[in-house]
């Protein structure tokens, strides 16, 4: 059943694309971050190894919440990775097994690129509730890049 929220279908249409690429990235992201996590060594370990699962907590929260928008909506939301490596924005780490400090950089890009994607993101014509969801989640992004940042320093 189609939702009546005072959203167009042509609205409802665009603002479940948009959904679905930040929810691809953010699937990208958790699981890079998750692999950095069970990988990470050397001297800052356990720092880094509780600041990636701390870190990939909060993406799986947004995933969460993304996936909910969809379906509030009235779409489904996508779910294989094949669909979610179609429509992200951001590169895996396939293959690579980088060093802390290359670690700290890559997500640091990841970040940095999400906040600017959904910067654009919100410049677009949707529905109010997704952009003020995506205005939460570009601020997320912003306060990991800042701590990302801080270990490069």
């Amino acid at each position: 059943m189609k939702p009546h929220i005072g959203i167009t279908e042509e609205k409802l249409k665009k603002s479940v694309k948009m959904l679905s690429i930040v929810l691809a990235d953010e699937m990208t992201l958790y699981v890079k971050t998750r692999k950095f996590h069970w990988n990470v060594s050397g001297e800052s370990f356990m720092e880094l190894h509780k600041l990636f699962e701390a870190q990939y907590t909060e993406i799986e929260q947004s995933i969460d919440e993304i996936a909910e928008r969809i379906n509030k909506l009235g779409a489904h939301t996508i779910g294989t990775m094949e669909e979610f490596l179609g429509l992200t924005r951001i590169k895996e780490a396939v293959g690579k097994y980088p060093n802390q400090k290359e670690m700290i950089e890559e997500l640091l890009k990841d970040h940095e690129t999400l906040t600017i994607e959904l910067r654009k993101d919100i410049e677009k014509e949707s529905d109010a509730g997704t952009t003020d969801y995506f205005t939460k989640l570009l601020q997320s992004h912003e306060s990991i890049a800042w701590i990302l940042r801080r270990y490069l320093k």
